[in-house]
């Protein structure tokens, strides 16, 4: 475990030393490293932040939320990005500013009959205990697990919210970003994965679980089970052109912006 975290920490490190190193003649940019999922919200509020922030410049790099935790931890990042809560170890570590929340859909391929499940029923599903889609209602095919890698925010938030105790099967083909789990799931009719509900963007059919489908009014009213943080982390007083790019995430323009974009406002 010890050198795969070194490994993250290095691999960070490259890519930050890369990006600012492209950076060029931008100067001095606020470092934004972690979460996939978070990255391309990060990105279209980044671009915006400069649009209207002359000189001022941010760069975001992806490679999950351990790594985000990880760079910031080190210093190679001044704002980590985690798209799961803070476990109790890293509490006293990092301050966490809360950007938005995010619901958490499983998602199918278009022409999968079945509608919804029971969150019982996605748990047996990822640990292998169904493995045929018509135990849950659906079309005689076997169940292709898609779900993401050791350190991902997403998978972590997935297995406290639906897997609890029990282990996701490893059988289960393992991605590295919510991109390439779309585009799996996208190609497969027999497919299931897990992915940010704001990156769906009605390109699969994301499945109502309980009887609640998997809306920003849902995520909004509590109503839906599967819902995660999506947080900004620094390791004690952000640096003043850090503190600009919080302040203008939490800010009514850029939270509008997460909101259309199917997230809920963290304010």
């Amino acid at each position: 475990m010890l050198k795969w975290l070194v490994a993250v920490i290095i691999l960070v490190a490259a890519i930050v030393g890369l990006s600012v190193g492209l950076g060029g003649g931008k100067g001095a940019a606020v470092s934004v490293v972690g979460s996939t999922s978070i990255q391309p919200f990060a990105e279209m509020l980044a671009q915006e932040f400069e649009k209207s922030h002359p000189g001022q410049y941010v760069e975001v790099q992806g490679g999950g939320s351990t790594a985000g935790i990880q760079a910031a931890a080190n210093d190679i990042a001044e704002i980590g990005m985690c798209s799961r809560a803070l476990k109790v170890e890293e509490c006293g570590l990092f301050t966490p500013v809360v950007i938005a929340q995010d619901g958490l859909a499983v998602v199918v391929h278009p022409s999968n009959k079945v509608d919804g499940v029971s969150l019982e029923q996605v748990r047996k599903i990822f640990a292998g205990d169904l493995v045929n889609w018509r135990q849950v209602g659906g079309e005689d095919r076997p169940i292709r697990l898609i779900t993401r890698e050791e350190g991902s925010g997403t998978r972590e938030a997935f297995t406290k919210l639906v897997m609890h105790k029990a282990r996701i099967s490893r059988k289960a083909l393992t991605q590295e970003s919510n991109g390439a789990v779309k585009e799996l799931v996208k190609h497969d009719p027999c497919a299931v994965g897990y992915m940010s509900l704001g990156l769906v963007q009605g390109e699969l059919k994301s499945l109502a679980v309980d009887g609640v489908p998997p809306t920003t009014a849902a995520v909004t009213s509590g109503q839906y089970p599967l819902v995660r943080p999506f947080l900004f982390v620094t390791t004690g007083p952000p640096s003043e052109r850090a503190q600009a790019f919080i302040d203008y995430v939490l800010s009514p323009e850029a939270q509008a912006l997460l909101e259309k974009e199917g997230l809920v406002r963290a304010k």
